[in-house]
């Protein structure tokens, strides 16, 4: 017969023991940690999972996706196993609770930085409009486009179900901010179709003091005052109306910052002809064009000229110093054909000016919706 009164010293294994072995073995779980884990059983409105913690872990419905979940099987099934973010401490239970959808938006911002990096344009439909813009959907993410953004004649509730070519203007996780541009995707696209020095006919859409915004095919060009006639102007109101149709040059393209800068002083016969004769520039607008390309080619080649490397000259080949000064003009004939700075300065546009028309993406932050819908 057994003698169950025996001592813990007999037995040489006490419950303190036991539990020192538990600890030895058990597992220090924080939260923000991703661990593997095992689908132990599933709930109508979350699921049990095992991550070897004394006590099975739990996830809910709302954080098993990125995106709305009706049923925790559209998800999760039985003894899969998986990742899972550890989304709070352990309860009064001993029991951690799970989530899925944190890792989904951590991988989704890694993806949408590397697309920002990339310059990359993306599609999204539209799924809702507020006072400042459209909502979309990026990688899971909720992006949103300033109304300043989106480059469409329809209102911005015939918007949605829509979808729109994107381009990132910010993307800040720490901020919870996604926002996007239409038009300059838009920008983007028409330009890798126009080339520098091409003639394009346009219209007329808005007069500033320093220029006049002209629309091209769906994009808008800006054409400053200093480029529109050689002769001076005082404001662009002098030359043109909206709505007016024009014929213009492009004389820059800035993929990057989306900017299309034409001219119609390159496209003048002789100078003052767009105040005097507006037609004649018109007509003779291509051939104008013509000869600028022209001398972009020539300057380009002369550019690259400079950039070969120099042959090597024999030093019989070179003449004496003496005879190099002869051809050399005194400084005082040389300064006589150099314009005051003055002169040369009233050609060139203002940057400021310009980008004081094209809103920043911070212009409306306060509509902006967060990029992650707690």
């Amino acid at each position: 017969m057994v003698n169950q009164n025996l001592t813990a010293t007999e037995i040489g294994f006490t419950h303190e023991d036991f539990a020192a072995l538990l600890d030895k073995y058990d597992y220090h779980f924080s939260p923000g940690d991703v661990v593997p884990g095992t689908v132990f059983s599933i709930e109508p409105r979350g699921a049990l999972i095992d991550i070897g913690a004394k006590t099975a872990a739990y996830i809910p419905i709302q954080e098993m996706s990125i995106n709305r979940v009706d049923s925790p099987e559209e998800v999760l099934q039985s003894n899969e196993t998986r990742e899972f973010f550890i989304l709070t401490d352990e309860n009064e239970d001993g029991q951690l609770t799970l989530s899925i959808r944190r890792i989904e938006y951590m991988r989704a911002w890694e993806r949408v930085r590397q697309l920002q990096a990339e310059d990359a344009t993306v599609r999204s439909g539209v799924f809702a409009t507020n006072r400042g813009g459209a909502l979309v959907r990026i990688e899971g993410l909720r992006g949103f486009i300033p109304g300043s953004h989106i480059s469409t004649r329809k209102p911005k509730e015939e918007l949605v179900g829509e979808d729109l070519p994107l381009k990132f203007l910010e993307v800040d996780e720490e901020r919870n901010r996604l926002v996007l541009s239409h038009r300059r995707a838009l920008v983007e696209r028409k330009m890798n179709r126009l080339e520098v020095g091409e003639v394009v006919i346009g219209t007329v859409r808005g007069i500033k003091p320093y220029g006049a915004f002209i629309d091209i095919g769906g994009v808008s060009g800006l054409l400053h005052i200093s480029e529109i006639s050689h002769e001076h102007i005082d404001t662009p109101h002098s030359v043109f109306n909206v709505n007016d149709e024009v014929k213009v040059m492009i004389i820059d393209l800035d993929a990057e910052r989306g900017r299309i800068s034409l001219s119609t002083k390159q496209l003048e016969p002789e100078p003052g002809d767009m105040i005097k004769n507006r037609d004649l520039v018109y007509d003779k607008a291509e051939e104008m064009a013509a000869k600028y390309r022209e001398q972009l080619l020539a300057k380009q080649q002369g550019a690259t000229a400079a950039a070969a490397p120099a042959e090597v000259i024999a030093d019989e080949d070179i003449p004496p110093a003496a005879e190099l000064e002869e051809d050399i003009p005194p400084a005082a004939e040389l300064e006589e054909d150099i314009p005051p700075a003055a002169e040369l300065e009233e050609d060139i546009p203002v940057v400021a000016e310009i980008e004081a028309e094209i809103p920043a993406a911070t212009e409306t932050e306060e509509e902006i919706p967060a990029a992650i819908e707690e």
